[in-house]
């Protein structure tokens, strides 16, 4: 069987895909640049794998976790299927829809039951898998954390193999983590568009770079550079990291804290984040809860235990539509001078995403990692998930898109707790927002001179 797999492959691949073949790394990954054939090397490496455990009396499976249910088998149809029938093998071309029709697999069969099946990948379904694992693309998977979270134990046999092929999707990801970190596990292979064609590949440089237009789309899509977003991304990878690296702070001792609460009642996340005045205006993160699915009742009451743990200054809510009760009964609570609801319009949004992101590039937000009781990369997803479109007027708009993990909840908690402090924030940051949003609901002149006098004002 290995004699006949090289006098059938050999003909039809070119050098870069010969290396990669001949790689049995049980870690093993591929960044390659498009229209390089990355999905049709690593899916003849999975048949060629079943046929040699066919002619050995094994059963080899492979599963192609892709980005979507068209993909999936499109991989199955113009990669596994066309080996099998390239080399002449006995097989059957089957359609699974018992994961419903987005989850739909496409998988060849072959006699022995060995088997290379594809679908859309979800956190969810890849549990329980027990088979050699193939990450189609897996940058561009939307929660690649997620998934690698999930993944881990499926390949944990040691008789299995994963493959992760992707173009780089920017940094800080799962897939970029894979390719960079300096661990020893992985087996890598780098292919850029110069190197395929070096090798054979007939393709034009000249004009795919015409055709990509833009620097960045080349850089990245055919020279395999991992490019960090921040064009699009309104908190860079590097900001947040360096906010990450902070040290953990010592027991509380009754210093000042800004709260701040991010409210749902279904599907997002509801977040307190508590920034604590650790002096020389800086702030550091003392705590952060997140929660899903909680009542208000539940939500006022995590609120109210904050209250009775810290010495709270301040306390912004987001009071958009579902935020007003709680608002209210939290300003019943605590005071209304202590807490002030938050009208999320994109006038406000810009202006607290201005405060956090001029904080974190001025060095003077901490976010040690023992304050989350989480894995830090959620509270990472969310502080990217925020993006900076051009607006009217040149002015930026911000999106999130929102998924199973939030809509950035973790950002804008942390943004309402900046806005809270109020220190050093930029008049267009803070007081923009503290005016527009507390300063109406307060009945009397005295009553607002008083706090904006103690808001520092």
């Amino acid at each position: 069987m290995g004699d006949a797999t090289i006098r059938i492959a050999a003909p039809v691949l070119y050098p870069y895909q010969r290396r990669y073949l001949a790689d049995k790394s049980r870690w093993k990954a591929a960044c390659w640049s498009r229209q390089t054939g990355k999905t049709f090397t690593t899916t003849l490496e999975a048949v060629l794998d079943c046929l040699t455990a066919e002619a050995e009396g094994r059963i080899a499976r492979w599963t192609i976790l892709s980005i979507s249910r068209d993909r999936a088998i499109d991989a199955i149809r113009t990669g596994a299927a066309l080996h099998a029938q390239a080399i002449g093998a006995v097989y059957e071309l089957l359609m699974d829809d018992s994961l419903g029709i987005e989850q739909q697999a496409a998988m060849v069969k072959f006699p022995g039951g060995s088997y290379v099946r594809a679908i859309a990948a979800r956190p969810e379904t890849a549990r329980g898998m027990s088979d050699n694992l193939i990450l189609d693309e897996f940058a561009h998977h939307k929660d690649n954390r997620a998934l690698w979270r999930a993944l881990v134990p499926v390949v944990s046999k040691p008789s299995l193999k994963i493959r992760v092929i992707s173009t780089p999707n920017g940094v800080g990801d799962m897939f970029h983590e894979i390719m960079t970190a300096d661990d020893g596990l992985w087996s890598r292979h780098v292919v850029t568009i110069h190197d395929a064609v070096a090798d054979g590949l007939p393709r034009d440089i000249n004009e795919l770079r015409r055709a990509a237009r833009d620097p960045d789309t080349w850089a990245q899509e055919f020279e395999c550079v991992f490019l960090d977003r921040a064009g699009r991304e309104w908190l860079t990878y590097e900001e947040i990291l360096a906010a990450l690296e902070a040290q953990p702070l010592p027991p509380y001792d009754g210093r000042p804290v800004y709260v701040g609460m991010d409210i749902a009642a279904r599907g997002d996340l509801s977040v307190i984040a508590v920034l604590e005045d650790v002096g020389a205006g800086v702030l550091a993160l003392r705590e952060m809860q997140v929660m899903r699915g909680e009542s208000f009742a539940a939500q006022l009451a995590r609120l109210d235990g904050v209250f009775r743990a810290y010495r709270v200054a301040r306390c912004c809510i987001d009071q958009t539509g579902m935020g007003e009760m709680p608002v209210q009964e939290a300003q019943r609570r605590h005071g209304q001078y202590r807490v002030a609801g938050v009208l999320f319009t994109a006038p406000v949004k810009l202006d607290l995403a201005v405060a956090l992101k001029d904080r974190m590039q001025a060095r003077r937000l901490l976010l040690p990692p023992g304050a989350l009781a989480e894995p830090k990369e959620a509270l990472i997803d969310d502080l990217r998930a925020v993006r900076m479109e051009p607006g009217a007027g040149g002015v930026p708009k911000l999106l999130a898109d929102r998924d199973g993990a939030g809509h950035a909840d973790r950002f804008w908690a942390l943004a309402l707790a900046v806005a809270a402090a109020g220190e050093g924030v930029p008049v267009y940051g803070y007081e923009s927002v503290a005016r527009r949003t507390f300063a109406p609901r307060f009945d009397d002149l005295d009553g607002a001179r008083g706090a904006w006098e103690w808001a520092g004002w």
